[in-house]
């Protein structure tokens, strides 16, 4: 029975050997750690490339094992790449051969099924798929992962791109499970690490046909990315590169970068391949070949073949193998939760002319450096000169040269000017392009851009132009549109918008007129303020008459002489300073508070009436949109803009009553002619009309929102998200305006009143709170005196009831019964009361 460390060393050399080092380079290797006698299955495809240097290397290892007078049985299937048949061969190796552990197979495909075959035998599993699921260790205990981890490769990739400003690529794999679960999420992941993604994903079966990988190319170079990263096993990869380099696609401007399956036999690829692959970067684990450590580690593999003897079991070598550790050629060989331990430093190759060149390394936690020892860097640049398809380039741009599509018919030429600049071509011009300069300039991975006139005068048709279209998303006519385009809902059925960097909205302009004066004297306070000022002036009235009316002659008489008083109390406290004695304190608190508020409501009324009488006042024509409406009126819009669906469908205006306009001039004469009465015109551009025709318009009614103008892209373009940022950026910093300011200032107007300056209540509501709250305060307190004192004298007039009595009744008593009573009785003499 084999031994722990013969079954190892075994797959150890296996792994070398596909991490690229040759049969000729591990012969030493080879005699240091095959020892005895032992039965190893392995399962490999024969028809890859590595699949053929396993077999060279097993059978490198059998000769030196007979070598040193001992026996080693290797068994080597081949599996065709087929899972089917890598289950048959396992079963005859387990069966019938009694393998004590088999090595590979190379795709998760077949390492399933074999592992399945195994799981009673607890034959320890080498495999060398990309990767395995998390369950699979569970189900079948005796699966090894022997290949590393792909995510510090990926990691390594990710470095690369971030070093070239490259924020997205292309991912193309063979669609196995293998690459769908070991490669693509870390690569996913690592590139989401250093703020760059995967913007498509390629998938080619392993038995692709030449015309599918046309195809595939085809629409990866209908796209705009032109960076790609490669995880295709040998021969795919070849076939892959041959026919990208018959459709151009290894020209000036593209990137690509190769991973380890591929890379790490870039040195046995013919002079013919390689010249179809100029330019290519590729990524491969580091191995020092020869020197220290490969003499190091043949001194300190232990071989120990008495120590493990020929009976043990498959469980106990199962167990030595995990108890594994030490330093190979590739580096730490040890398993972790059945996994051995990922690659930490990779080598960078570019392929110039008939071989490539080693650029430096990768190490991972610390970055690049030209020497595996050398300083290190964060970036690639660091490195030196990359020779990139079409030629050595300090920056490799990663995308192809953008159509941005201008629309040649905008009117208002402050936002959008397209002239013709001679044999040079035509010049754009205007706020709105200045503005895409300014926002691609902190875009440092902005590919390079051409404008192109659109021709035409219907924006929808300009964004729908900018749109993909067909199942296989051909590619649109612009790449983006710049302009003074506005965002709408019904475009973004065709394409994508920046925020807006504009005022948003659309307002409804009417021809204006100076209004009447006759009238002026009540429009400095509005009706509300008007009726407020009303009420409290006779409530303090009325208050100063109750309180005064018992003291004051003048207050007496009849009901409608003191009302009439009361009225005129009010009033003369209102607007006099000389107001009536007044004779009691809480009056004289509530009359002193309302002077105050009085004396403020006067000064305030006399400047607003000032202001009014001397700034001209302009008052529209229509008042409203309801009476454009209810008249039947005709309205004016913009010509080709997205109004002639939003006057009908949101505002409810006829289509017979709509006719557009496409200028500012148009505009004045269509009003001049009475050819409409009003006209609906974005925000925009009603400051320069308004500017121009100065006191002959005016705005009226809200402000309808609108998205306001943005650059437009086709959907899920990788570009918007960074085109927004930058936007926000130039925005926040004050470019927007200052540009603003240079384009589109409009001209200056004399001051005019164009709206309602009438003061409401708002602003003197405290005061009106403090003179209520004095007057109301003064009536309450004058009413629980004057109640107070009525009882008191009440109090005081039914207490004295019983001493009167007494008084009077005590003397007459006493009188009658000492009086002498008179013999006759004189007819004018008083009689008293019976009672008494």
């Amino acid at each position: 029975m084999a031994t722990l460390h013969q079954a190892f060393s075994l797959f150890a050399l296996i792994f070398f050997l596909t991490s690229g080092t040759g049969a000729d380079q591990s012969t030493k290797t080879t005699q240091a750690i095959i020892r005895g006698s032992s039965r190893i299955g392995a399962i490999v495809d024969t028809s890859s490339r590595i699949g053929k240097e396993v077999v060279v290397a097993m059978e490198v290892a059998k000769e030196v094992c007979y070598g040193f007078g001992n026996q080693t049985f290797l068994h080597i299937k081949d599996s065709q790449k087929d899972a089917i048949d890598a289950a048959l061969e396992a079963k005859e190796l387990i069966d019938t051969l009694h393998v004590q552990a088999i090595i590979g197979p190379h795709t998760w495909e077949e390492v399933s099924l074999v592992a399945e075959i195994a799981r009673e035998t607890q034959v320890p599993i080498l495999s060398f798929a990309d990767t395995a699921p998390e369950w699979a260790t569970e189900r079948w205990p005796s699966l090894l992962q022997a290949s590393p981890d792909k995510n510090v490769q990926m990691k390594a990739i990710a470095a690369i791109v971030q070093s070239w400003n490259l924020h997205q690529v292309t991912a193309i794999y063979e669609d196995t499970d293998s690459s769908v679960r070991g490669v693509i999420p870390h690569l996913h992941d690592a590139l989401r690490e250093v703020n760059s993604e995967v913007r498509q994903f390629v998938s080619l079966s392993p038995f692709a046909s030449s015309d599918s990988i046309s195809k595939e190319l085809e629409n990866i170079k209908s796209k705009h990315c032109r960076v790609f990263v490669v995880h295709l096993p040998f021969k795919l990869a070849v076939r892959f590169f041959e026919m990208a380099k018959k459709m151009e696609m290894l020209e000036k401007g593209y990137v690509w970068i190769t991973t380890d399956p591929f890379t790490s036999l870039v040195h046995s690829i013919n002079a013919s391949v390689l010249s179809s692959m100029q330019g290519v970067l590729g990524v491969r684990s580091y191995f020092p070949k020869m020197g220290p450590d490969f003499e190091s580690f043949n001194q300190r593999f232990p071989i120990a073949l008495n120590k493990n003897g020929s009976k043990r079991g498959e469980k106990e070598l199962l167990e030595n193998i995990l108890d594994t550790d030490f330093h190979g050629l590739s580096g730490k060989v040890k398993f972790k939760n059945q996994k051995v331990a990922s690659a930490e430093i990779f080598q960078i190759v570019n392929v110039i002319g008939m071989s490539y060149n080693e650029l430096g390394y990768w190490s991972h936690g610390v970055g690049f450096s030209e020497n595996i020892d050398g300083n290190k860097s964060k970036s690639m640049i660091d490195l030196g000169q990359v020779h990139w398809p079409g030629g050595p380039r300090d920056d490799p741009n990663g995308w192809t040269t953008l159509r941005i599509g201008v629309p040649s018919s905008s009117s208002y030429k402050e936002y959008v000017n397209v002239q013709n600049d001679g044999p040079s071509g035509k010049n754009f011009s205007g706020f709105t392009i200045e503005v895409f300069k300014e926002t691609i300039k902190s875009i440092p991975f902005f590919p390079s851009y051409d404008f192109y006139d659109f021709v035409g005068e219907d924006y929808n048709e300009l964004v729908k132009a900018n749109s993909s279209k067909g199942k296989r998303q051909l590619p649109s006519k612009y790449d983006a549109v710049v302009g003074d385009v506005e965002i709408v809902a019904s475009r973004y059925k065709y394409a994508e918008f920046t925020s807006p960097y504009t005022e948003t909205g659309l307002v409804l302009i009417v021809p204006a007129r100076s209004s009447s004066k006759a009238w002026s004297f009540i429009k400095p306070f509005t009706t509300t303020m008007w009726v407020l000022i009303s009420v409290f002036t006779v409530y303090n009235g009325f208050v100063v008459w109750w309180i005064e009316r018992k003291g004051c002659d003048e207050l007496q008489g009849s009901i409608p002489n003191q009302i009439g008083i009361m009225l005129w109390l009010s009033y003369n406290t209102l607007l006099s300073l000389n107001a009536p004695k007044l004779h009691s304190n809480l009056s004289r608190m509530s009359g002193v508070v309302w002077l105050f508020v009085s004396l403020i409501i006067i000064q305030t009324y006399t400047a607003n009436l000032t202001s009014m009488l001397t700034v001209q006042k302009l008052e529209p024509t229509v008042p409203s949109v309801e009476e454009l409406l209810n008249s039947n009126a005709k309205v004016g819009y913009c010509t080709g803009s997205y109004m002639t669906e939003y006057l009908p469908r949101v505002l409810k205006f006829k289509l017979e009553n709509l006719k557009k306009y496409g200028s500012e001039e148009e505009y004045f004469n269509g009003f001049k002619d009475k050819e409409i009465s009003a006209a609906f015109i974005a925000t925009p551009y009603a400051k320069l009309f308004l500017g121009r025709y100065c006191n002959r318009f005016i705005q009226i009614g809200e402000t309808y929102k609108i998205g306001g103008f943005g650059f437009a892209f086709p959907r899920g373009s990788p570009l918007l998200a960074s085109v927004n940022e930058a936007l926000l950026k130039i925005t926040e910093n004050g470019t927007v305006q200052a540009l603003e300011k240079t384009w589109i200032t409009p001209e200056k107007c004399p001051e005019i009143q164009s709206e309602s300056s009438s003061l409401g209540p708002n602003g003197f509501l405290v005061l009106f709170y403090i003179t209520g709250g004095t007057t109301t305060a003064a009536f309450v307190i004058y009413v629980c005196r004057t109640n107070l004192s009525r009882d008191r004298k009440i109090w005081r007039t039914i207490s004295a009831v019983p001493k009167r009595w007494c008084s009077l009744r005590t003397p007459f008593t006493t009188r009658v019964a000492s009086a002498e009573i008179p013999t006759h009785t004189s007819p004018e003499a008083p009689v008293p009361p019976a009672s008494i």
